[in-house]
């Protein structure tokens, strides 16, 4: 049985002379590439939220006319009143940011929960 020979090995086309003749096929177009709309709205409105803040921060005044004429510890008072409203005015505009963005989500999350593909009836769970 030493003597037998080996098979031939498999058939496989040349890799070598010219190319076959014929166009060049193209491949069938993908998907569609989605267009993010959501996200950008998303960065829109933090970058919106963000300024906001920002312009707010930079709009204390550190002496208001409310607070001419007073000294010693009348006027620390009148400053000190003056920070705490704008603390409380720039918590109320983190408080309403965050509130944007639960709506901001809540929907996101209902749009793509109806984009979603259904189960089809001859898929079985």
């Amino acid at each position: 049985m030493a003597d037998t020979p080996l098979p031939p090995p498999p058939a496989q086309p040349p890799t070598w002379g010219p190319r076959p003749e014929g166009p060049a096929a193209r491949p069938a177009p993908g998907p569609r590439k989605q267009h993010r709309v959501f996200f950008w709205l998303f960065l829109a409105v933090q970058l919106f939220f963000l300024v906001w803040i920002i312009a707010a921060l930079n709009g204390a005044d550190a002496d208001p006319e409310a607070c001419a004429g007073l000294t010693g510890d009348a006027l620390q008072v009148c400053r000190d009143a003056g920070d705490v409203g704008t603390a409380l005015g720039v918590w109320l505009l983190v408080a309403f940011w965050a509130a944007v963005d639960v709506i901001l989500a809540t929907t996101y999350g209902i749009y793509r929960l109806g984009r979603r593909q259904r189960d089809r009836p001859d898929r079985v769970s």
